[in-house]
């Protein structure tokens, strides 16, 4: 195949199964290329770009350009293009998420413990989803101030009034606070962050990319989808291993060296990371499609009118 034809922009896996987005985020999100400079993702960046113009550089292999489309999925937005904090990036979901889920998991049993690692999670929940956004929905720095406190405090008192309310339930119970309070955080942090979205309306398109208006349903179709994916990415890791860690803390090795049960924690949240980051993010499609006898009425009727009946369906980026 002649590489001044190939379509860097169609997907390397089949994205309208589990497995071929499970392949795809398995790619983008390697923790690894978190490491790399932004000279290394800027070069990446500008392969990506002469090649969707047909210019290729002499002596590029295939294997060089889906390796430099991986650092750009990576890394630059997929509506803008420009390129994601570091913080905020999928790639990052795991070093970042296993030191802080870790350390929740450790450090529950203290009000104090409860509130900082609370706040440190929604600062971290919060930057992911501001970076995570359907850029097309700009959204100012007063509604990011607000979306952070609401669900910062969501977080702080779910958390909080769960630990007062176990501290007489079974010790494995108070464990899983840190679970309940981020689901319950999640389901106010992502809504509130893309309000503007749900207000508005998200962008959608058809099949080819042409615009076709905004639609409130399908950006709560789409937040909805972040939301179900962000829980689902954190739940076995914070409800399995309190489970594992309460069995462990039983033997004797492990009550000698309780200094490490943090780290510990840690690294086997990482394991779980490593392969819920990628798997809750292919639950559903990112560029995601919702059919036209679905949509608000004035929309649907401004489709038909223009189009018939040849546009059936839309689509949109959810965003992760």
């Amino acid at each position: 195949m002649a590489l001044s034809s190939f379509d860097i922009d169609a997907p390397r896996w089949d994205q309208s199964t589990f497995m071929g987005r499970l392949k795809h985020f398995f790619n983008i999100t390697d923790c690894r290329t978190a490491l790399l400079p932004d000279s290394r993702l800027d070069e990446a960046k500008a392969l990506v770009e002469s090649c969707r113009a047909g210019s290729v550089p002499p002596g590029t292999t295939e294997e060089q350009l889906h390796y430099a489309k991986k650092l750009y999925d990576s890394a630059f937005h997929p509506d803008t293009g420009d390129r994601m904090n570091l913080i905020g990036r999928m790639s990052f979901q795991v070093p970042g998420g296993m030191a802080i889920t870790g350390f929740m998991l450790q450090f529950y049993r203290t009000v104090p413990a409860v509130v900082f690692w609370q706040w440190v999670n929604q600062s971290f929940n919060a930057l992911v989803n501001y970076t995570n956004r359907n850029a097309a929905s700009p959204i100012t720095s007063k509604q990011i101030g607000i979306a952070y406190a609401t669900a910062t405090s969501t977080a702080l008192a779910t958390a909080v009034s769960l630990n007062l309310y176990t501290k007489k339930a079974p010790p494995l119970v108070a464990r899983w606070v840190p679970f309940v309070a981020v689901a319950a955080a999640n389901c106010v942090n992502i809504p509130m962050m893309r309000q503007q979205e749900i207000l508005n309306g998200i962008a959608v398109t058809d099949e080819n990319g042409n615009k076709l208006g905004h639609s409130k349903k399908a950006a709560i179709k789409g937040i909805t989808q972040v939301v179900i994916s962000r829980v689902t990415m954190a739940a076995p890791g914070m409800i399995i291993l309190p489970i594992i860690m309460q069995r462990m803390e039983k033997y004797k090795f492990m009550q000698r060296i309780t200094y490490l049960h943090g780290p510990i924690q840690v690294m086997m949240v990482g394991v779980f990371l490593i392969f819920m980051v990628p798997a809750a993010c292919s639950l559903f499609p990112q560029r995601c499609s919702m059919s036209v006898s679905k949509l608000e009425p004035e929309l649907r009727n401004s489709i038909v009118s223009q189009y018939g009946e040849s546009v059936q369906h839309v689509y949109f980026n959810k965003g992760l």
